[in-house]
């Protein structure tokens, strides 16, 4: 088997696997196994691996870091559908499965705005939420009356179902360890590409044919299922945990274009937003130190 290394990349120490709504969900620990829980939650196109440099830091300052692949990432199981409902339900029963208590949350990107949503309907859940660059910007909002909203819906789910019957026997392109990791690049610029190339080795699968992603060859950009990103942001206003989110000042198209000001008028009572200069959307990549150590303190504040 062909292993990368990447400075300060650490493996789980631990790997199971839980059942939700009949897909099994893989989940990977850092940490020791007694000390208090704290759940980390990637973004799309992303994996649980994906925070090999960032779990252990976190893990260091004394906790459990458990963090998912989900569903069609990693290595979760693939399934017919997706949906950000099934993506929640996930979510939850990994929850479930590790701690019935209030824990702090961290969550990147697509993984921040689905724990926005989680939070505002299961606040008990949470003893406090950092989220990094998962704010969907105001400025992407449409503009609708309500009616309208169900129309969209509609839309957006035959979208999605139109592209699944096409995309219902794709496999993925095959590659080197270096061709993979320069695809992923496209989205990832400010990336180390040797950071890119270790993510293959524990993101991908090697066949005769070469490398592929493990990630399901159905997913696209922006497919999350019949969903928008800005229906998300309309939750924040109304969450009673307390808040950090941290937004990246360098614009990828990775990211949602979120700036200070768009946040701060619908922060939640007590909320707090802050940049991260200099960084782009995977800040916690970029910056793993600086990001676990503003992380941190927020957690330890809320603890």
């Amino acid at each position: 088997m062909t292993v990368r290394t990447f400075p300060g990349a650490l493996a789980p120490a631990r790997h199971r696997h839980v059942t939700a709504s009949g897909a099994r969900i893989a989940v990977h620990e850092w940490g020791d196994v007694d000390d208090p829980v704290l759940f980390l939650v990637h973004g799309g196109f992303d994996f649980a691996r994906t925070f090999d440099v960032f779990a252990p830091l976190i893990a260091a300052a004394g906790w459990r870091v458990i963090a998912w692949d989900q569903r069609g990432h990693g290595d979760s199981e693939h399934t017919g559908l997706y949906s950000w409902d099934a993506d929640l339900r996930d979510a939850l029963a990994v929850m479930d499965d590790a701690t019935r208590d209030p824990s702090p949350v961290i969550a990147h990107s697509k993984g921040g705005a689905l724990m926005i949503q989680l939070a505002d309907a299961h606040p008990y859940r949470f003893s406090c939420l950092v989220n990094l660059d998962g704010i969907p910007s105001r400025r992407r909002l449409p503009d609708v009356a309500e009616h309208e909203r169900t129309r969209l819906l509609s839309s957006e789910v035959s979208t999605w179902l139109d592209h699944r019957r096409r995309t219902a026997h794709a496999i993925r392109k095959p590659g080197t360890i270096e061709d993979l990791a320069r695809r992923r690049a496209r989205m990832n610029p400010r990336l180390d590409p040797l950071w890119l190339e270790y993510l293959v080795t524990v993101g991908g699968f090697e066949s005769p044919d070469g490398w592929r992603w493990k990630l399901d060859p159905t997913m696209r950009f922006g497919g999350f299922g019949p969903w928008r990103p800005e229906w998300s942001m309309l939750r924040l206003p109304g969450l009673s945990i307390p808040f950090l989110g941290v937004l990246g000042t360098e614009i990828e198209d990775m990211a949602w274009g979120t700036r200070i000001g768009d946040v701060e008028p619908i922060l939640p009572s007590g909320g707090i937003v802050e940049a991260a200069e200099g960084r782009g959307h995977f800040l916690h990549i970029e910056d793993p130190v600086g990001t676990s150590q503003r992380a941190l303190a927020f957690v330890d504040a809320h603890r």
